[in-house]
């Protein structure tokens, strides 16, 4: 019985690895490629994407290394720096949109915007899915704690794409400031729930 329940958890550590391959390597490419996207269409809402991709890798990365070693002082230190992670992204974020908003910016949505920010956003609650499952099986904290960053990522996905659509499509300049604060009101709830565990 002990040795089905080994072999069932190192089998749900190997999927928990590759579910953070997948993110990682899902968010390398799009840092880069929002980076350009971001560029060109002048997006608050795409460098905010791109910043959030970043924090994705970090604690991706982050979780990789907890789930190769154990102990409960890992986990705290583990959790810890995704919190600080999200603080600090909410605070660039914060800033980034209330200038934007303040001086009339207006960017210019264009359609790889759009189609990466829609295939983001099922990829992501897809790997969020997988994440808190596993993580909830494994009995890990930090795998089920990186899945709502994971969420939070398909989240602004959504809001971005709505931001984007909304100036594209209405003109709405304002609404791609605005799709960057909804990750700041995300973060902040996450880092708040993170400290508060």
């Amino acid at each position: 019985m002990a040795q089905l329940r080994s072999e069932t958890s190192r089998r749900l550590r190997g999927l928990g690895f590759a579910l953070e391959g997948v993110t990682l390597t899902w968010n390398v490419v799009g840092v880069a490629l929002l980076a350009v996207l971001a560029y060109q269409a002048a997006s608050v809402a795409l460098l905010a994407f791109g910043l959030d991709s970043l924090i994705e890798i970090g604690a991706s990365t982050v979780v990789i290394w907890e789930l190769s070693g154990r102990g409960e002082a890992r986990q705290r230190f583990a959790l810890r720096l995704i919190g600080w992670a999200f603080l600090l992204l909410a605070a660039y974020l914060l800033v980034q949109s209330a200038i934007a908003l303040a001086t009339g910016h207006r960017a210019t949505p264009g359609a790889g915007g759009i189609w990466w920010t829609a295939a983001t956003a099922c990829v992501m609650f897809a790997l969020a899915w997988g994440k808190a499952t596993v993580g909830r099986r494994l009995g890990n904290r930090v795998l089920v704690t990186e899945g709502r960053v994971t969420l939070i990522d398909g989240v602004l996905a959504v809001a971005v794409l709505a931001g984007l659509l909304l100036d594209g499509l209405l003109g709405w300049w304002w609404a791609d400031p605005v799709a960057a604060l909804v990750v700041v009101f995300y973060a902040v709830r996450e880092a708040v729930h993170i400290f508060r565990e």
